[in-house]
C-alpha cells in the first residue's frame, strides 16, 4: 500500500497549457455582455409586440441589427466556453468527448441560424 500526497499523484501530469487563454476569453465574453445584453434589451424593447411588417421595418436599420447579431454570437461563444469546463469537470471518457462535441455543434449552429435570420430581416 502506497501512501502518496496530492503534491506526488499530480506529479509529471503538467498542465494544459490553456487555462489561462480560456479565462481570458471567457472573461472578455463576459464583459462584452455585460455591455450587449442591456443594449439588446433596450434596442429590442421598442419592437416588442409589433406586426412582421414593422419588425421588418425596424430591423432594417443597422443599430438594432448588428446589437442583436453580436449578443448571439458573443452569448452563444460564452455558452459553449462555460458549458466545456462543466463538462470537463464532471463527464469522463469517450461521453465527455462526445458531449463537447454535441454542445459545440448545437452552440454554434443556434448562433448561425440566429445571426441568419437577423440577416434576413435586416435585408
Amino acid at each position: 500500500m502506497r501512501y502518496l500526497t496530492d503534491r506526488k499523484r499530480a506529479e509529471g501530469l503538467g498542465s494544459a497549457k490553456s487555462g489561462t487563454e480560456h479565462h481570458w476569453h471567457m472573461t472578455l465574453s463576459s464583459a462584452a455582455l455585460l455591455v450587449l445584453i442591456p443594449l439588446f434589451v433596450f434596442t429590442f424593447g421598442p419592437a416588442l409586440g409589433g406586426s412582421y411588417e414593422e419588425i421588418l421595418a425596424y430591423y432594417a436599420r443597422p443599430f438594432p441589427a448588428i446589437v442583436a447579431a453580436l449578443t448571439l454570437a458573443v452569448g452563444f461563444k460564452h455558452f459553449a466556453d462555460g458549458a466545456q469546463i462543466m463538462i470537463e469537470d464532471y463527464v469522463h471518457g469517450i461521453a465527455g468527448k462526445i458531449t463537447l462535441i454535441v454542445v459545440r455543434v448545437l452552440s454554434y449552429g443556434a448562433a448561425g441560424v440566429g445571426i441568419f435570420a437577423i440577416a434576413r430581416l435586416a435585408l
